[in-house]
């Protein structure tokens, strides 16, 4: 798809009456009026200014004054006066003063609520909402842990949507105004259940994928499933819900949520955060997306803040590639920023940033509300940012269109998703986790007495469901004398194999279990989410009674393959010949590092993004954007 440039001044809109209001969220100049207002009355009364405290105004206690009626210092009589009671129609002014200090307090607390409330409410209908998923089939939700807690995954998409003057103005092509947006921005945030690391993972908006049947909850337009468009070509398909079904097919990863950012909202966001550092090797201009930059680094905000993320003539080879790389440092430093809180210690600032967010997301009904979002924010900021990790997707070239379009690369790109399902940080420096509980405190039951639940998860967002396969395998384990073994018609679906329980004591018997049926250490987990064994026959598992090792084709066919209907041979051609992310020399350097050393086959690469995927950290200020000699000046 080409790349529209940047064309017209840029039309900002104004944010509402942002610096009009308090603190609190009341207006300014009302704040001040009761304050104002009781003191005129205490004046007037003769009880002094301010409000009257409590000694002052308790019936009983009196008030001393002098013999010019001014109080006297302390309390005590003033200068030759003698103790004098207040008579009774001052204790009753003073009273009536008091109640109406109290009235006027509780309509100052209840407006600045409501103005709060007010405001809340303003600020939860700039939001947009729309449907998670507009595909048939759904992978079920990531299992909570054992200590309760989920991973989420979160869908960031960029939209180059023309539906408004400011958007039109910022992305030219005022003849697309009509058009139904693309997606040529995407970036799965994976935060780990312990919110401990954050895995990113960016898909070039030119992937060719499977994008699965979806149905316009509008208008109720059906979109047929296929395997010849490319990812970005997703969105027009009835909304990002339809993106989020090709998520889920090209992945196997469950989406919990999606957000969805325009033109205009990305130029407000970067003005509201005050600017995002990046860096550029050498002098560039790319006369589509408008960006002109020096060598060295730069505070980008609005417009150019729009451009960088926009350009991909501008860097390494042209391509959409080395468009995530600079949207992959765009969005570190943004996180920097806003960890580090330099640019938000203003309210008002603050204030700012909630109109610009707000108005700029559309969300899915989940996440569509203010509270969610802040719940949300206060989540990811709990994950430190040197333990953010930003990948794009291993590809290879499309056998089908070897110069515009790219694919997944057979085994890199599988790995990767696999890790993110497994909640396995990317960057490799996750202490060693069995994810099972503490260990068993003693050996295993009778096999006929551990009872088992068998479900059929087979029939993902990625393949068909293979009937009877809960059935068939409960069948298998009572054969081996798992007598208690019963299977569950309820649908389920997810990518990889799991057997799950509940409690410290059921360990063992899910051990013996995973032993019968050869299933990995990584299956076996410990889980709130179920009440007993639990075992989800997943879509790496399609076949057989016993799991398929490593390298067997009931394992490896899911998501390895260009695509659905793809013709024999056409993976491999992928990868002779054809450009990939690899580069030069990585599949040499991944060769020795498999070799085992003194006996013992280096176990932690396997834990780690490959390199295929251009792992950045969230701390590394150093990444510089290597600039296209094409587009330099």
């Amino acid at each position: 798809m080409r790349q529209n440039s940047v064309r017209g001044p840029r039309a900002r809109k104004s944010v509402p009456g942002a610096r009009e209001k308090d603190g609190s969220g009341a207006p300014a100049d009302e704040a001040a009026e009761p304050s104002e207002e009781t003191g005129r009355e205490e004046q007037a009364g003769g009880a002094g200014k301010g409000i009257p405290d409590d000694e002052g105004t308790q019936p009983g206690k009196g008030t001393q004054t002098d013999k010019a009626g001014k109080p006297g210092k302390g309390g005590k009589p003033g200068k030759g006066g003698a103790e004098v009671k207040a008579p009774s129609g001052r204790r009753a002014r003073a009273a009536r003063i008091a109640r109406w200090a109290a009235l006027c307090l509780a309509v100052l607390v209840l407006g600045t609520s409501a103005a709060g409330w007010f405001y809340y409410q303003h600020l939860n209908g700039n939001l947009k909402k729309d449907a998670l998923n507009l595909g048939d089939k759904r992978l079920d939700r990531s299992a909570a842990n054992a200590a309760g807690q989920r991973p989420l995954n979160i869908l960031l998409l960029g939209s180059d949507s023309r539906n408004s003057p400011e958007n039109v103005a910022l992305g030219g092509a005022r003849e697309d105004a009509d058009r139904k947006p693309l997606a040529d921005v995407q970036m799965l945030v994976h935060v780990s259940a312990d919110r401990s690391n954050m895995s990113v993972i960016s898909v070039p908006r030119d992937t060719r994928v499977t994008i699965p049947k979806c149905t316009d909850p509008e208008d109720g337009k059906v979109y047929k499933e296929t395997n010849r468009q490319i990812i970005n070509t997703s969105l027009m398909n009835g909304g990002p819900g339809c993106t989020v079904a090709a998520w889920e097919e090209l992945t196997g990863i469950p989406i919990d949520h999606f957000m969805m950012i325009d033109f205009a909202g990305v130029v407000n966001m970067a003005d509201a955060v005050g600017g995002v550092p990046v860096c550029v090797d050498n002098n560039v201009y790319d006369k589509l997306s408008g960006l002109r930059m020096e060598k060295g680094t730069h505070n980008v905000k609005g417009e150019q803040a729009l451009q960088w993320l926009r350009t991909r003539h501008g860097f390494e080879d042209g391509s959409d590639i080395g468009r995530t790389h600079a949207q992959h440092m765009y969005m570190n430093a943004m996180v920097r920023q806003l960890k580090s809180g330099t640019k938000l210690s203003d309210p008002d600032k603050l204030t700012d940033l909630a109109e610009a967010a707000t108005k700029a997301l559309t969300v899915d009904k989940d996440l569509g509300s203010v509270k969610k979002l802040y719940d949300l924010a206060d989540d990811l900021k709990r994950v430190p940012s040197g333990r953010i990790t930003m990948t794009t997707m291993p590809w290879v070239s499309d056998p089908w269109d070897p110069d515009a379009h790219v694919i997944p690369k057979p085994g890199d790109a599988e790995k990767l998703f696999s890790l993110v399902r497994s909640d396995i940080a990317l960057d490799g420096k996750d202490p060693k986790k069995d994810g099972k509980g503490p260990a068993p405190s003693g050996p295993a039951s009778p096999k006929g007495s551990i009872a088992v639940t068998v479900f059929n998860g087979t029939g993902t967002a990625t393949q068909p469901v293979v009937t009877g396969r809960g059935a068939e395998v409960a069948a298998a384990l009572v054969k081996q004398g798992f007598t208690k073994a019963t299977s569950d018609s309820t649908p389920r679906a997810q990518a990889d194999t799991t057997l799950s329980y509940a409690k410290t004591s059921q360990r063992a018997d899910a051990e013996a279990l995973a032993k019968a049926l050869g299933l990995p250490e990584r299956a076996v987990r410990m889980s709130t989410a179920v009440d007993g064994l639990t075992l989800v026959i997943g879509g790496d598992w399609r076949t057989g009674t016993t799991y398929p090792k490593a390298g067997d084709d009931a394992a490896d066919d899911k998501g390895a393959k260009p695509g659905k209907g793809e013709k024999s041979g056409q993976a491999d051609k992928a990868g002779q010949g054809e450009k990939s992310s690899a580069k030069p020399g990585d599949d040499d350097k991944a060769q020795d590092d498999d070799k085992p050393k003194d006996g013992k086959p280096k176990k932690e690469a396997d834990n780690k993004a490959p390199e295929s995927s251009d792992p950045l950290n969230g701390n590394d200020t150093s990444a510089c954007m290597k600039v296209n000699s094409l587009n330099r000046f």
